[in-house]
């Protein structure tokens, strides 16, 4: 070591500002094949970068009900704060729009890789490809965009195109905004008067000033209320309960509400042996009053509605089960409900068919 501790800095100052030597540092090596395949995982919207494999809509129900239902519900409709996945279609456009796989999404690639990459969640990757093809099928069937008999596969996954796909464009911002924000900002006297045109109501944002207060506050608007009869009809006497169906249903129609049938037994049983589960058990339902099994805790809107002396009547059970949260509200069943008016009609003639 020099004796001189400024000739000692001087020394290492100068190695330090020595120029970089050209060669290479002799670390790392060229990766390998099946490394780089361990993360090129993308899967583009023609299908490129899928692997091979396929899934069935009903095994994807088995082993979206083992791995994904304890977050998004048993149908997709979403557990608490966890995102649904299924409903939404035609809500777009509402304040509060509903964004799901069947509303919003736009390529069916990104479904599948999103799900091959990040779930189960706390156990990401650990699917393999034949249940991610089937968990992504029951996703499209919960949305009504295949049927019950669909199998996803590479060949296959081309013949999907999500409803709102032709719902996005191409960010042209460049050119077509940018432009306007790339000269000099104007700072002062901009505009040759200022005034409040709307406050914001919600956000309680606009200054308020004697000027701005006496402006109408614009609220979002509030669907009109129904008209009130100048004077109420007087009550009707109760409805006389329809009497079940004394001739059997379509076998047809019944084998086809089997089939839609499949959405309802992760809560419910029919036929011979049935018993309660998270809902009641369904033999003799057509036609019997509304809460009536025994030994079934039902929500209290529902027992209310069986005290009033509501019949499970064809076009009652009609109504409930195309939206069983919006005709009952405040009823414990979490299914959102069948879009099709011909499942409705298929599963009801099952039900008949069926100690119903």
């Amino acid at each position: 070591m020099s004796k001189c501790p400024k000739l000692a800095a001087a020394l290492l100052i100068s190695g330090l500002a020595l120029p970089v030597q050209a060669e290479t540092l002799g670390l790392g090596r060229p990766a390998l094949p099946e490394e780089i395949a361990a993360w090129d995982l993308d899967v583009r919207p023609d299908g490129l970068g899928l692997p091979e494999g396929s899934g069935d809509v009903w095994t994807g129900d088995e082993v979206f009900s083992e791995r994904c239902a304890s977050c998004h519900g048993d149908f997709a409709e979403g557990r608490g704060n966890w995102p649904k996945l299924a409903g939404g279609q035609g809500t777009l456009d509402h304040k509060d729009p509903l964004k799901t796989v069947g509303s919003y999404w736009p390529y069916l690639s990104t479904v599948w890789d999103y799900v091959h990459r990040s779930m189960p969640f706390g156990d990401a990757q650990s699917l393999t490809a034949d249940e991610v093809y089937a968990i992504t099928a029951y996703i499209l069937y919960s949305n009504d965009i295949v049927g019950d008999n669909f199998t996803l596969s590479k060949e296959t996954f081309s013949d999907v195109v999500l409803p709102n796909t032709e719902g996005f464009i191409v960010d042209d911002r460049a050119e077509t905004e940018y432009t306007a924000f790339s000269g000099e900002p104007c700072m002062t006297d901009c505009k040759d008067t200022v005034e409040i045109t709307m406050r914001a109501a919600v956000l309680d944002v606009t200054p308020d000033t004697e000027e701005a207060s006496s402006e109408p506050v614009v609220e979002a608007a509030a669907e009109a209320p129904a008209e009130t009869p100048a004077e109420a009809p007087a009550a009707e006497a109760p409805a006389t309960p329809e009497p079940a169906a004394a001739s059997m249903p379509d076998p047809a129609l019944v084998a086809d509400g089997e089939k839609v049938f499949r959405k309802c037994k992760a809560c419910h049983e029919v036929g011979a042996g049935a018993k309660n589960r998270t809902g009641p058990e369904l033999n003799g339902i057509v036609g019997r009053t509304v809460a009536a099994v025994d030994g079934f805790r039902y929500s209290k809107p529902m027992d209310e509605m069986g005290a009033s002396g509501t019949i499970w009547s064809m076009d009652e059970l009609h109504a409930f089960l195309a939206n069983p949260k919006k005709h009952l509200k405040g009823t414990k069943m979490s299914f959102p409900g069948l879009k099709k008016d011909a499942d409705i009609d298929a599963v009801i003639a099952y039900l008949q068919a069926n100690g119903g």
